[in-house]
This record gives C-alpha cells, sequence and structure tokens, in this order.
C-alpha cells in the first residue's frame, strides 16, 4: 500500500462545559490536522493523489473551522468540539471531498497542542481497552 499525507493548521476556541477541569473555560489552540490517504496502486503519473488535491480537500474544511468559536459551529452536529470528535469530523468530511475512488482516506490526526493528539480510523479492530480477542 501507498500512503500519502498533507497537515495544515488553523486556530480556534474551544470550551467543554461539562469536563470538570480548565477546560471547562474558554480558550484556544492553533490545531494541526493531518490527512493520510492510501491507496493500492499509483495513477498514471507515479502518484497516490496529486497533493494539491488533497491539500484543497483539507483547506475547505478547515475553512469551516478556523477563526472560529468550536461550540458553535453548526458542522459539529452539538459535539463536544474534543481532537477526538474533530478527528472523526475531518474524515467525514475530507472523505467526501476526495478527488476518486482508488484512493481511501486511512486515518486523520488532529493536535491540540505540539504534545496533544487524537486520531480516528475507521480500521480499528472495534474493541474497546483491556478486552481480550477471542
Amino acid at each position: 500500500m501507498y500512503k500519502v499525507s498533507v497537515d495544515k493548521s488553523i486556530s480556534a476556541a474551544h470550551q467543554l462545559p461539562r469536563y470538570p477541569g480548565k477546560c471547562s473555560n474558554l480558550h484556544g489552540h492553533n490545531w494541526r490536522i493531518r490527512v493520510t490517504v492510501v491507496a493500492s496502486s499509483l495513477d498514471d503519473q507515479g502518484m497516490v493523489v496529486d497533493f494539491s488535491l488533497l491539500k484543497k480537500a483539507l483547506g475547505e474544511v478547515c475553512e469551516l473551522l478556523d477563526h472560529k468559536m468550536l461550540n458553535e459551529v453548526p458542522i459539529l452536529n452539538g459535539n463536544h468540539p474534543t481532537a477526538e470528535n474533530l478527528s472523526k469530523l475531518f474524515y467525514d468530511e475530507v472523505s467526501r471531498r476526495l478527488p476518486n475512488a482508488r484512493v481511501r482516506l486511512d486515518r486523520v490526526e488532529v493536535w491540540e497542542t505540539p504534545d496533544n493528539r487524537a486520531e480516528y480510523s475507521p480500521d480499528g479492530d472495534g474493541q474497546s481497552a483491556g478486552e481480550e480477542k477471542a
């Protein structure tokens, strides 16, 4: 499998009202988003996908959130604007914008800070932490 990734950064505020800690207060982050796509073969140009097309898809979603109060952004449908929820949102929205069916979005990573990252990938094994495989 071939994989390529692009990154983009946005600045946005959020708060987690039901969270029992300082994140319940309004605050902001310089978020970094990485999308990784996968393909089993290369196109006739020797590429998984043209980087500019992948950047365009990611950029369109970033525009919906950049310099916004994430709690008020309709596309989040009232979900808490956590890094985990944002990674799933980016996965769904970028997937819809991919240029062709040969390329599949593999994962989305969202950094809230340089040290804190959440990731969404639909290919998990479906187990919760601590569960054993049968």
